[in-house]
């Protein structure tokens, strides 16, 4: 993913990666990759985190954490926004045209699965993808964090109950409560999936 938006967006972004061990944390100090800021667990995990962490799953876990990095990383560097993606994405062009299409006035862009009828997991899955969202420094971006990383604190499984599903069924209410909510237009931002990447830019 790194090397493809290298290749692409040349330096135009700074990706902050959060190491969830230190194994990780240290292979990526090593690699002195330009343009990242690797984060600690250390750094990054709240006390209400390490307490959820003993009963979820690693990659519930992975997931609890999602809307607590995106603030962090808004909060911690003062960014004007942030794109979360999933660290298996691999761009194929500039993702920049993705970003610009969310109006300056939005506080948050998402993206639809976009299933094919014939392999449709809406129901289970939700409508939109974790995968690729940005969000603006507003104050509705912030409420809207707020919230999600309320709920998933609450609950994020891996298994379908009561109309949720890990940290994505949240999603699918933001556009009719939300008023800034961009539901991503352009068919290149299609379907991937998994943990834990943010971009400046």
């Amino acid at each position: 993913m790194y090397e493809s938006l290298r290749r692409y967006s040349g330096d135009a972004f700074h990706m902050y990666i959060l190491a969830f061990d230190g194994t990780a944390y240290d292979c990526l100090i090593a690699l002195n990759l330009p343009l990242i800021t690797v984060i600690s667990m250390a750094d990054f995990e709240t006390d209400a985190l390490k307490q959820l962490k003993k009963h979820r799953a690693q990659n519930e876990y992975c997931w609890t954490c999602t809307p607590s990095l995106i603030r962090y990383c808004l909060d911690q560097y003062n960014l004007d926004c942030c794109t979360y993606v999933d660290a298996d994405i691999y761009f194929f062009s500039d993702p920049s045209v993705l970003i610009q299409e969310m109006k300056s006035e939005a506080s948050a862009l998402i993206t639809e699965h976009r299933y094919t009828l014939q392999y449709d997991q809406t129901e289970t899955s939700g409508i939109y993808c974790v995968q690729f969202m940005t969000f603006n420094q507003t104050h509705e971006s912030k409420q809207i964090l707020h919230q999600w990383e309320k709920q998933c604190h609450e609950w994020c499984f891996a298994r379908c109950e009561d109309g949720k599903f890990g940290d994505q069924k949240y999603l699918d209410t933001w556009p009719e409560q939300f008023e800034n909510v961009h539901v991503l237009q352009n068919m290149g931002g299609g379907r991937c999936a998994m943990e834990c990447t943010t971009i400046q830019g």
